[in-house]
């Protein structure tokens, strides 16, 4: 009950930060939920409001309208008639207009609860703000292990990039709990994405006080394009000339792919694991009916290094290991290359035995996949 509960918790502050800074992790599974019967009229009204949507906010405006001439058609088929689930009909939409955008982010959204419609944009009261400050502390801001794994190696694991000022103090003290490790490893695996300005602050650590240009942002709207650097402070101390490595999977995403790209662009990390999920186009929730929702990419990525981003492609590791594997990988890695810098005999022979110990490991693993 404790798991389901946080992860309900999760995909709700997801949709606060998608609300707050126009970004929202999709790796936060839905909680499962009753089903509604819908009729001719209910997919008519839903297909009309999601056009006119993408067509006033889809990032790509020419992608729009090809979205919107392959419903048409498929409505002239009467494609859509026999469908009377509105979980079905949600997946549908999602699958076909997935199917000319490519874009993993634009999803149709069924809620059995009845959506409110919003109000005009306001800041949040006093008590939200508690409330949201509350939830973010007892997730720990994302964060879910800090650990200094045998032979002196650094490991972080965290879910979301949550709000960076919020999570501040926390980033801190992780980063300055692994001060003194001879290499980090920073697992990814099952992180959705979140708010970029976290992914900011968290690659901040990884480099000198000098700002480093890491990613921008353009929106569709107001034609205004957001650039994300290193911060030149921070209150906690840098991991520098250090080995870095990055842990992917299938399941990494958004904001999490975004920081994979960051350093592996820079070269300041090997990235290990799996080909990430592919999305790279931020946007917003909007309401579509009572009971159906979206999430319409409002902006794209772009890397001042590459000039695009890993929308529909994912972002390829520097090794290629199925993603139960990629941690034992790169402790592997790490703890070779630090066998030189052992400070006396007696670390060494115990560095020794963990790669010993790790091999056997990560044999075991391979003869079972």
């Amino acid at each position: 009950m404790l798991k389901s509960t946080a992860s309900r918790v999760i995909f709700r502050l997801a949709v606060l930060s998608l609300l707050a800074v126009s970004v929202v992790s999709v790796g936060c599974a839905q909680p499962e939920q009753q089903d509604l019967t819908i009729d001719a009229a209910t997919r008519t009204q839903v297909i009309d409001t999601i056009l006119k949507r993408l067509s006033d906010s889809y990032v790509f405006p020419d992608v729009a309208k090809k979205m919107e001439t392959s419903i048409r058609e498929r409505v002239a088929k009467k494609e859509y008639d026999q469908i009377t689930s509105a979980k079905q009909f949600a997946t549908t939409l999602t699958n076909d207009l997935q199917a000319v955008s490519h874009d993993k982010h634009l999803r149709v959204r069924y809620s059995f609860e009845s959506i409110p419609e919003r109000g005009q944009r306001r800041e949040p009261t006093a008590e939200e703000r508690e409330q949201r400050k509350r939830a973010l502390t007892w997730l720990n801001h994302g964060f879910g292990k800090v650990e200094r794994l045998p032979g002196n190696i650094g490991y972080l694991e965290f879910f979301n990039f949550a709000d960076e000022e919020l999570g501040a103090d926390t980033v801190a003290a992780a980063m300055n709990f692994v001060n003194g490790t001879d290499a980090l490893i920073i697992d990814m695996r099952k992180n959705g994405g979140g708010n970029p300005a976290m992914v900011a602050l968290v690659c901040s650590y990884l480099f000198g006080p000098e700002p480093v240009h890491l990613n921008d942002l353009y929106w569709r709207e107001g034609n205004r394009t957001d650039e994300f650097w290193t911060k030149k402070e921070l209150p906690g101390k840098r991991y520098l000339n250090k080995d870095v490595y990055v842990l992917t999977s299938k399941r990494t995403f958004s904001g999490a792919e975004e920081f994979t790209y960051n350093l592996k662009n820079l070269k300041r990390a090997t990235i290990i694991g799996e080909t990430t999920g592919g999305g790279a186009h931020p946007g917003g929730g909007f309401r579509i009916s009572e009971h159906f929702g979206m999430f319409v990419p409002t902006g794209r990525a772009i890397s001042p290094i590459t000039k695009t981003n890993w929308e529909g492609t994912g972002v390829t590791p520097d090794i290629s290991v199925p993603a139960d594997q990629a941690l034992v990988v790169a402790r592997l890695m790490a703890l070779k290359k630090s066998l030189s810098t052992v400070p006396n005999t007696d670390f060494k022979a115990d560095v020794e035995e963990e790669i010993q110990k790790l091999e056997k490991e990560l044999a075991a693993m391979k003869s079972k996949s």
